[in-house]
């Protein structure tokens, strides 16, 4: 299969979707990840500060082995400003990538590019598009998921779950190469609690260790 993990930013493919990243590689599957939007600090942009975080990425891609990652380059913090200007690009990114499966963030945090990703996602996968997408799932990023209003419209509701047992220490070790975001437990970004956060998820289904999804689209023929 050809999967495509939709990350509005730079560690989000590994905080939602790392271990599953590793086990398609393992699995025979062609990997890819696009990058929405830059990095900005403290509400501004400096180029360094994006070429590093850029660097980490590459550096992480590496560790958990898949094949492709793209950068659209698009604003950070401004995404929702005109969702038009995120479809485009991702729908360009998406023709010539052809995916099977499709992985977007979940739609309802409090992160209001996370929320434009998502919307734009939705629109450049709809079935009436010019290929199909077979499969979408959304994923949870910690630190913004977890931090929704507590509206039932805003839960994020796992129905599918990946046993990522085999390929925790390659999601965790991917996670600290994004020195720079990383935090101290018991905060959820950090390295610990990407574990503790893989361990609970695997409770919930009778695994060591899992990653949590919500299926949207899934094709049966």
């Amino acid at each position: 299969m050809r999967v495509l993990i939709i990350a509005p930013h730079m560690d989000d493919e590994v905080l939602g979707v790392g271990g599953t990243i590793a086990r398609y590689v393992d699995e025979g599957h062609h990997v890819s990840v696009c990058i929405v939007a830059n990095r900005a600090y403290d509400h501004r942009y400096n180029e360094a500060y994006i070429d590093r975080e850029k660097k980490a990425s590459l550096k992480a891609k590496e560790i958990l082995g898949y094949q492709e990652i793209a950068y659209l380059d698009l604003p950070d913090e401004q995404l929702d400003a005109r969702l038009i200007d995120v479809i485009v690009p991702m729908e360009e990114y998406l023709w010539q990538n052809r995916p099977d499966v499709v992985f977007l963030n979940h739609g309802a945090d409090n992160h209001q590019d996370h929320r434009a990703v998502f919307k734009a996602g939705m629109i450049a996968c709809r079935v009436i598009s010019s290929f199909k997408v077979r499969k979408i799932l959304c994923y949870e990023v910690p630190s913004a998921t977890d931090q929704a209003a507590p509206f039932q419209e805003n839960s994020f509701l796992p129905n599918y779950y990946v046993n990522v047992e085999k390929y925790i220490d390659q999601k965790t070790n991917a996670i600290q190469c994004y020195s720079h975001e990383l935090k101290k437990f018991p905060h959820p970004r950090s390295k610990k609690g990407v574990k503790v956060y893989s361990q609970k998820r695997g409770m919930e289904i009778g695994f060591a260790a899992a990653e949590a999804f919500m299926i949207i689209r899934s094709e049966w023929e």
